[in-house]
């Protein structure tokens, strides 16, 4: 007997369609879950319970007149803290600004809104979004399932957790330097951050250096794509756009569509000094690069793409973001110690220096993409570190500590936020322990369509789908009779 939230996204979506499922059955199901699991997890900052239960009845509805719904219709779900959503409390995972409440969406929240998703609340956050951990003064730490010990990981941490428990069976993100990639290699779970321009930052915001992308959160690589499907539209007055898909072509479609043989190079040089990996995630790497060849496609080393140099200038754009916050004495005195002495070092960065370091950032993407062409997909460990305990980043009691444990942990996620490409992360790899080790593949910019058909390959050959924490089968609210 399966369970709903043993469903994928999409197959809950055609029991929706054909009347086995309802939605608001299907919403309650989950909202049960989050009641049941979320004090454990940390995933969620704010439930909109009856907000939900009102789109899923008018859901219904439409269902009732009949006629063509979209892939995902239907499909609960979650929006970042850090994405405006109408009427909808955001806190940022800041204390200094909790308690706004927007007054219009993101574009990705109308997307996703529009493609018949229905959001379950808002997940949690770190601090404006900065670290590789989910701690903060607004919420209880985000912990991965795997093992409630260790951090879900950042900065989309409570998305990645609410994914791998169970809690909505997709979830959105965005990335500035991993936030997606991160918490679902963390968490076990398939993360994906789009191209530069594939999905809008707008109608709002001050991202103004190109690095962040929205992207999805799921269980499988399908799932995924469908949700990039629905992201994926473009919006008028974006500063950066990516090329589309042909016509009638779809994310989802190349899911199930073989890739034919690639070429794929790989390297584990971490961006930045001399920095030692992980023994198993370098037998991920290794175990993945077996699985490629085994599957008729040709890998080679290469020299990593992105010189030591990129840290120091994606460190100095990194700062000047908190140091740009327009926050009064009041809400300074509430930050995190991390995002103060970020905020403190931004406001010592002079208008020559960020424009030499954008422009830096700007050449070195150009280099490595150039560097890259010749290859279908670059395969590289997701971070260079197992899952850290929850308080590990922030036990040294010293922000440059901190932040050096940051870029120890995730070394291989950053530059791609740089180049522009799109990357993902996939969970191929277990511990002894328990514990998910992610690998990652990066493509051409706008060639999010290699890397799903490639990626839903490799999940084909090795599934990961019924991998699952313990949280996931306790005291279930329904049961469903559906074969998986």
């Amino acid at each position: 007997m399966a369970e709903l939230h043993d469903l994928t996204a999409l197959e809950q979506a055609a029991a929706v369609r054909t009347g086995e499922v309802g939605v608001v059955e299907l919403v309650d199901h989950y909202l049960h879950r989050i009641r049941e699991h979320d004090p454990a997890l940390g995933a969620f900052v704010t439930v909109t319970a009856d907000l939900a239960r009102g789109q899923a009845a008018a859901a219904e509805a439409l269902l009732r007149h009949g006629g063509q719904f979209p892939p995902l219709f239907g499909v609960p779900t979650a929006i970042k803290d850090l994405n405006n959503v109408a009427g909808v409390p955001m806190s940022s995972g800041s204390r200094a600004v909790a308690g706004v409440v927007p007054e219009h969406d993101d574009h990705v929240v109308t997307l996703l809104r529009d493609a018949g998703t229905i959001s379950l609340g808002k997940t949690n956050v770190p601090e404006f979004g900065v670290p590789f951990y989910t701690e903060s003064g607004v919420a209880p730490p985000a912990r991965t399932p795997w093992d409630l010990t260790c951090s879900a990981g950042g900065s989309s941490g409570g998305a990645a957790a609410a994914v791998a428990a169970g809690l909505v069976p997709i979830a959105q993100g965005n990335d500035g330097g991993g936030s997606i990639r991160v918490p679902a290699s963390v968490c076990g779970v398939v993360g994906l951050k789009a191209s530069r321009g594939r999905i809008a930052n707008g109608p709002g915001g001050g991202e103004t250096t190109g690095m962040v992308a929205n992207g999805p959160i799921a269980r499988t690589v399908a799932d995924a794509a469908a949700m990039l499907d629905a992201m994926a539209v473009p919006m008028p007055g974006e500063l950066f756009t990516a090329a589309p898909l042909p016509l009638e072509e779809t994310y989802l479609g190349h899911a199930h569509r073989p890739p034919g043989k690639l070429r794929i190079g790989r390297y584990n040089t971490p961006a930045g000094p001399a920095l030692p990996v992980h023994e198993e995630c370098m037998a991920a790497w290794d175990d993945a690069t077996a699985l490629l060849t085994e599957l008729g496609h040709e890998v080679e080393d290469v020299e990593s793409p992105f010189p030591a140099e990129i840290v120091h200038h994606f460190e100095t754009v990194l700062c000047v973001g908190p140091a740009a916050l327009a926050l009064d004495d009041r809400q300074t005195a509430e930050l995190t110690p991390l995002t103060r002495w970020l905020r403190e070092r931004g406001t010592e960065v002079s208008a020559v220096e960020f424009v030499t370091s954008l422009r830096a950032l700007r050449k070195l993407a150009r280099t490595a993409v150039v560097h890259a062409a010749g290859y279908d997909a670059l395969l590289t460990p997701t971070l260079a570190q197992p899952p850290r305990p929850v308080g590990w980043f922030t036990s040294a009691d010293d922000p440059a500590a901190n932040l050096r444990r940051q870029l120890e942990f995730s070394p291989f996620t950053f530059p791609h936020n740089v180049s522009g490409q799109p990357a993902i992360t996939l969970p191929l790899r277990w511990t002894a322990q328990g514990l998910p080790i992610g690998v990652m593949l990066a493509s051409r910019p706008a060639a999010e369509h290699v890397l799903i058909a490639l990626a839903a390959q490799l999940e084909s050959a090795r599934p990961w789908r019924d991998r699952r924490p313990s949280i996931w089968t306790s005291s279930p609210l329904h049961t469903h009779g559906g074969s998986q």
